[in-house]
């Protein structure tokens, strides 16, 4: 199902601190980071454009995404707010403020309208977008919520907390519909499934676990890091996982077989975000290096629909094999490129080894973006004898939406003409950089009548004022 390997395409430095997120735009133009350092950097994907750096948040930057049209940035911070950003190098931006804490994550609706944000003041929010209003709190997380995402029918919203629950919300009743409970640690961050059928949760507690939203049950339970799972992305087919930890690797996990398929090393230290494109074509990495790495993943999209329709007819169950502590002895028989994942990342980032599928020497270059060439990226592939890397669970079958795959196929056919594409790419870019101008009109005016207010309550204190003094 996989054609070949995936490779490091670019690589940008430019953050001065720990990389905390990363997201790609839907034309795969630009790439939207998040740092300790308090900054937004918008990264271009051409070589000869320089990258924008935003200054706003007063602390650290935890969160960032960009807005399904690609117009808009959405960004979390320390410094209790939430700011809506024009990526262009004007750097317009507006603050929403409700949260009294720390907000951890921010999520766009898949229409674009609304947002939700999680926060350690143990709320999610959800906000109006183009108002930039806030309308409601879910209130029932007992510790600092980590993570809150919308479905992708933006009917559910799920988020994961400190109190070692991940709890599933109907975002029209506001109430919770399910608390899944973790024992051995917390959700760092959690994801929708692209059939809006399942949830994946990375867990403090070094595995990644697949949830059933219907049945409740636990589909998947891979313990394959050997660190905290940071991060994790489904590929838009949703026949693969891509997961991020603290041990410096990233992992490729096969669904559909069960299995971890690649492991890759770029990053020196934790890689502390991942996250795949629109399309699946790239993903994009970010860790405590500061570096920002956009890697391609060379899946064929064909063979990954085709994989999905043919599921979907015969409802084939997901294979999960043997537990964990066979997956060891079946590891180390295998070659010393195998071998070598139980010893130190450092090894792999510093030796040149010649079984690893995917190498890229490194240079020391102090461009902000270059090739492949910048950094050192091994790609291992597991063959299937390695595959079992997955706690032993009872095997479902994780549900697919033929329809999504149709419409990407199609998408992929080209269905629509280059020329109108662009046209109204452009027409919506100019209508959300209007919203944006007419919110920021708003705010002035709601700060002025505010401010008009006040001049007139000042006004009738002194009239007061010097009514008593005639008086007495």
């Amino acid at each position: 199902m996989v054609s070949s390997d995936p490779t490091l395409e670019r690589h940008f430095k430019g953050h001065r601190e720990t990389v905390t997120s990363v997201d790609l735009s839907c034309n795969m133009k630009q790439i939207a980071t998040g740092s300790m350092d308090s900054c937004v950097m918008i990264w271009n994907m051409k070589p000869q454009m320089r990258a924008y750096r935003f200054d706003g948040h007063k602390d650290a930057v935890t969160s960032v995404q960009f807005s399904p049209s690609g117009h808009l940035v959405a960004s979390a911070s320390r410094d209790k707010t939430v700011r809506l950003w024009v990526p262009s190098m004007k750097a317009e931006s507006t603050a929403f403020r409700a949260h009294t804490a720390t907000v951890r994550s921010v999520n766009f609706s898949g229409d674009g309208q609304t947002l939700v944000t999680a926060s350690d003041d143990k709320t999610i929010k959800v906000w109006t977008v183009h108002r930039q209003k806030f309308l409601f709190s879910l209130n029932q997380h007992i510790n600092w919520v980590r993570c809150a995402k919308f479905s992708p029918d933006d009917r559910l919203i799920v988020s994961s907390s400190d109190d070692k629950t991940i709890k599933l919300w109907d975002k029209n009743s506001r109430e919770c519909i399910h608390s899944f409970c973790e024992h051995a640690g917390y959700a760092n961050h959690v994801a929708f499934h692209p059939s809006g059928t399942c949830i994946a949760a990375a867990s403090t507690d070094n595995s990644v676990k697949v949830w059933d939203i219907r049945s409740h049950k636990m589909l998947q339970h891979y313990q394959v890091h050997s660190g905290v799972v940071t991060s994790l992305s489904f590929h838009p087919a949703g026949n693969f996982l891509i997961t991020a930890a603290n041990d410096s690797t990233m992992k490729i996990l096969d669904l559909v077989e069960g299995k971890l398929l690649y492991t890759l090393h770029g990053h020196q230290g934790p890689v502390t975000c991942v996250a795949f494109s629109r399309t699946g074509e790239y993903f994009a990495s970010g860790g405590s290096d500061e570096q920002v790495m956009v890697w391609k993943s060379n899946f064929d999209c064909e063979e990954c629909s085709d994989g999905v329709r043919l599921q979907h007819k015969t409802t084939s169950s997901i294979k999960t094999p043997p537990t964990s502590s066979t997956s060891q002895a079946n590891l180390n028989s295998q070659p010393s490129a195998l071998h070598s994942q139980a010893s130190e990342p450092s090894e792999h980032l510093n030796g040149h080894d010649s079984h690893t599928a995917a190498h890229a020497q490194s240079s020391n270059g102090s461009s902000s973006s270059s090739h492949s060439r910048a950094t050192h990226s091994h790609t291992y592939r597991h063959p299937s004898s390695a595959s079992s890397s997955t706690q032993q669970t009872k095997s479902k079958a994780l549900p697919q939406d033929p329809q999504r795959v149709q419409a990407q196929s199609q998408a992929s056919d080209g269905g629509v003409p280059a020329g109108l594409a662009s046209t109204l790419e452009h027409i919506i870019g100019q209508l959300d950089i209007l919203t944006q101008t007419v919110s920021i009109l708003e705010q002035r005016l709601t700060l002025t009548e505010d401010k008009l207010k006040e001049c007139l309550e000042n006004q009738m204190e002194i009239g007061l004022h010097l009514q008593r003094r005639e008086e007495a």
